[in-house]
């Protein structure tokens, strides 16, 4: 262990493989659109989109810089009563996705996005992948019930039911999923 320095895992530069730099090199050029599309889909939500080396089952990840505050961190001063909001915006890091090239579903995902850039199932893909990837590494949702909305349209879809013939009166007072949520004010 000598010569070896601790890291956090959930920090952004982490380097787990010494293997073939080139099958790295055109993994990220092959995913480099699509790391584009995803950005800017998720808009200020992440720093940054990037192909991932330490992802071996999950199709994405989200990290933080590493000088800035872990998920544990977050949580911790965000549930402070006397905490200092500008030490907040400081210190709580820009989150990078980190995308597993090697995983179906981000295989799938490029496949839609190189024919179907513009699908509102594309974009519902991209931000419930974000949300559940906040979820396991550590975040904490910031609108639950949006994400309970990408989880119903996506059961429906997978169930075949269609959207415009359904029964029930939908509720106009519900944001639309595909916007971006940036623009919203955050509610302490």
């Amino acid at each position: 262990m000598r010569g070896k320095k601790l890291v956090c895992a959930t920090k952004e530069g982490i380097n787990l493989i010494d293997g073939d730099e080139k099958n790295n090199e055109e993994e990220k050029e092959k995913f480099e659109e699509m790391c584009k599309v995803v950005k800017e889909i998720l808009g200020e939500k992440v720093e940054k989109v990037v192909v991932s080396e330490r992802l071996s089952d999950s199709p994405c990840i989200l990290v933080t810089g590493e000088y800035g505050w872990s998920a544990n961190m977050e949580r911790i001063m965000k549930a402070q009563a006397l905490r200092d909001s500008s030490l907040s915006t400081y210190m709580s890091s820009r989150k990078t996705m980190e995308i597993n090239p090697t995983n179906p579903i981000i295989i799938e995902l490029r496949n839609r996005i190189e024919t179907e850039k513009g699908d509102k199932t594309v974009k519902d893909l991209i931000n419930l992948l974000f949300d559940t990837s906040l979820l396991t590494s550590g975040f904490s949702l910031e609108e639950s019930h949006v994400f309970a909305q990408r989880i119903h349209r996506m059961i429906k879809l997978g169930l075949s039911i269609d959207e415009e013939n359904e029964d029930f009166e939908k509720n106009e007072d519900l944001p639309q999923l595909e916007t971006n949520d940036d623009d919203m004010e955050a509610v302490d």
